[in-house]
């Protein structure tokens, strides 16, 4: 499937993929007159920061967005300098260093702005403020009740030269349930919360569109949008239709053993799996250390030697066993655990439906010390 070596447990990263991703979606922001920022967090939702920061400002994003301020300050220590905003900071968190690094920050709260402006006073810079408002979604967010003290506060603060307020926002709950009346709710609060704004004497953008609400809601577009999983080829709306994205992340390893057993014998721990009839049996030596849940025991197949194979017995710490009947195999060769599905491997989306969850939790989740990541490049065909 792929010409360069594989490793024993690898993630291949296809950055042209990526730049395919957002370019695609900077390109629908771009007819409702709105700018991208691209969502990084989480070391790039296991995909790499860096790798996914540069291939999205070369695609046609102009911002990326963080979780922490570590995060942030890793991307600018490598190099970034396009506008980076960070919005979520445990108590006592260091935001000198990001005011002086020329992060933007959310404030959600009276506290958190004064620390903001304190920050940026003893930085000597003005800090650059997104005011967050809670709009339904009921976590980080500023109450609507005490959205009118934080505007006062922060237009004050912008006058003193402290800060410069660019943007209000948001985020919605439901954006990946077409039609949820929530959305509308959200939309209609958040408008509420910028005319606030914009009678507190402020002049900021707004940015609200997660990657659900990018591709089915353009009236939510806004001056910014911010998407996170689809830039990664993950589809939050599939059942909206076919967005032309391209899953990034291939999780593969290779065939370490492989030998005939007899009809009768039993497989791994527990023997949940034993052999009808003589046949060849695979180990891959990848396991639930490795990101493959042990829960999917008995419940995956993976690629090997141009076909899907039935991975049987249970999913151990190191290494699971793939059932080949009597078809050819041998050590070295390479296995998918999941990938694009091009050519009808198992995919990130398959291994989350079967698990009950979402594909943000399986990519996120597959870096891990023992694996190693290979960034590649293929062009996408347009």
């Amino acid at each position: 499937m792929t010409e360069e070596p594989v490793h024993r447990a690898d993630l291949r990263i296809d950055v042209g993929v990526l730049r395919h991703n957002v370019a695609l979606l900077a390109e629908r922001a771009q007819r409702s007159g709105a700018r991208t920022m691209v969502v990084v967090k989480s070391d790039g939702y296991g995909h790499g920061a860096l790798t996914m920061a540069r291939a999205a400002l070369d695609a046609g994003a102009s911002a990326l967005g963080v979780a922490a301020i570590d995060e942030a300050l890793q991307l600018r220590r490598a190099g970034i300098t396009a506008p980076l905003l960070c919005w979520l900071y445990p108590p006592g968190d260091d935001f000198a260093a990001a005011v002086a690094a020329d992060v933007d920050l959310s404030a959600s709260s009276r506290a958190e702005l004064d620390a903001i402006i304190e920050a940026a006073r003893s930085a000597g810079r003005t800090a650059r403020v997104h005011l967050k408002i809670d709009t339904g979604l009921n976590r980080n967010g500023c109450p609507h009740e005490l959205w009118p003290d934080l505007l006062d506060r922060a237009a004050a603060a912008q006058a003193d030269g402290a800060l410069e307020v660019v943007a209000v926002w948001s985020h919605l709950a439901c954006a990946d349930e077409i039609g949820h009346p929530s959305i509308d709710a959200q939309a209609e609060r958040f408008h509420r919360a910028y005319e606030q704004a914009l009678r507190a004497g402020l002049r900021p953008i707004r940015h609200l569109a997660n990657s659900a609400a990018l591709l089915t809601r353009p009236d939510l577009h806004f001056e910014l949008v911010r998407p996170g999983i689809a830039a990664y080829g993950l589809d939050p709306v599939p059942q909206h239709g076919d967005h032309g994205l391209c899953p990034a992340m291939t999780f593969r390893s290779t065939v370490v053993q492989a030998k005939r057993v007899q009809a009768g014998e039993s497989v791994s721990y527990g023997h949940l799996w034993t052999a009808e009839r003589e046949c060849t049996l695979a180990l891959i030596p990848v396991g639930y250390a490795d990101g493959v849940p042990r829960s999917l025991s008995g419940r995956m197949q993976v690629w090997l030697a141009g076909r899907r194979r039935p991975v049987v017995g249970r999913v151990c710490m190191d290494q699971l066993v793939v059932f080949c009947g009597d078809d050819p195999v041998g050590e070295g060769d390479e296995v998918v655990l999941f990938g694009t599905g091009e050519l009808g491997e198992p995919t990130a989306a398959e291994w989350a439906d079967e698990l009950g969850t979402i594909h943000y939790e399986i990519v996120t989740g597959m870096y891990r010390p023992r694996v190693t990541r290979t960034v590649v490049r293929t062009e996408v065909p347009t």
